[in-house]
């Protein structure tokens, strides 16, 4: 499984979901500009010493990545009606995930109106804590791979 983060923001939930994709063995993409310095100590001190265990990959241009790529993808958005849960995942799955304080582009939502997916919520809530909502997506497409090694 791979992990896409567009634009993160906020350094603690990347170091929460480095570690998530360390225990996993998911891939991590994050997609620039990101909102802190790699080297940020809150971002460090979040993946604790799972940084050596994940390779961290980069993306410029998330759209031009998604239009190369032969595996498929999904996004995960609060707005979105399709569940996560109704999805059969592959183990090369791209799993997308949008910035902590805009979300995803309008423009993947023209171009891929039907792979955005949401993790259900009680009316006039916003929205999951970003490692949170990648955890729960991440550990069911896992599940469905009968936790096999990633």
């Amino acid at each position: 499984m791979n992990i896409i983060l567009f634009e993160p923001q906020i350094p603690q939930n990347t170091g929460n979901i480095v570690r998530t994709c360390a225990v996993t063995g998911a891939k991590l993409f994050l997609v620039r500009p990101l909102g802190f310095n790699i080297t940020n100590r809150w971002l460090k001190r979040a993946g604790l010493d799972y940084w050596e265990g994940v390779k961290v990959n980069f993306i410029d241009d998330l759209k031009s990545f998604l239009q190369n790529t032969s595996s498929r993808f999904f996004f995960f958005s609060a707005h979105a009606t399709n569940r996560y849960c109704d999805v059969t995942y592959e183990k090369d799955d791209f799993l997308i995930f949008g910035s902590e304080t805009k979300g995803l582009p309008k423009e993947f939502w023209d171009l891929w109106p039907d792979h955005f997916y949401m993790i259900p919520k009680r009316n006039g809530t916003r929205c999951l804590n970003l490692a949170n909502a990648a955890s729960i997506v991440l550990y069911e497409a896992w599940r469905q791979q009968g936790f096999a090694v990633i």
